[in-house]
């Protein structure tokens, strides 16, 4: 005897921000919204939850009183059709802290770690996505077991809402822009 898995009715149609903002946090874990539709995204490895944890926190530290970075929520990209991402790595707005829903306006940077299954998504179609939005900085970090992630760091054009290559950095994040921040990532196990 076989179980039959039945997907639920929502997983094949497009959704709207009102039906999704009507979900609830464990509903919306483990999921990204690309164009109204929902995209499952796997599990993340420690390594990977690792790095955005270490590039969050030395965010953090570095953004004093007008920026913070965190890990774990979603930036509202366009409603219709609905874009919700939820990038490893957040620095936004102090001043929004307390918004329902965090828009490309309040984000100065997201990082992105990229991982088996991310590649094209997390080196083109973000990329694209982030900047015709707007976000001003994008990072995005390579990495692999026994090796040295490395971090591609990218600038908004705001004339052609698209990015130009900027710093990259093998273990050692040494960056002065968006601002001034330094972080080891040389010691992962």
């Amino acid at each position: 005897m076989t179980a039959e898995v039945i997907a639920p009715e929502w997983m094949h149609r497009q959704i709207t921000s009102e039906e999704y903002d009507s979900w609830t946090e464990e509903q919306c874990a483990g999921i990204e919204i690309v164009d109204g539709m929902v995209v499952v995204s796997p599990g993340a490895s420690k390594r990977h939850n690792r790095l955005g944890r270490l590039l969050a926190n030395a965010l953090d530290g570095a953004g004093g009183e007008e920026w913070i970075a965190d890990t774990g929520f979603d930036v509202r990209l366009p409603d219709v059709p609905l874009n919700n991402r939820r990038p490893d790595v957040v620095v936004y707005r102090a001043d929004t802290f307390d918004e329902p829903l965090t828009r490309p306006e309040h984000v100065l940077l997201l990082v992105e770690v990229v991982s088996p299954g991310s590649e094209t998504t997390d080196r083109v179609v973000k990329l694209d996505q982030y900047a015709t939005a707007g976000i001003p900085y994008y990072w995005r970090v390579e990495q692999a077991a026994g090796r040295v992630p490395v971090v591609h760091t990218y600038l908004l054009d705001e004339a052609s809402r698209s990015y130009r290559a900027g710093e990259v950095f093998t273990g050692l994040v040494k960056a002065v822009v968006p601002y001034p921040v330094e972080v080891d990532l040389t010691d992962l196990p």
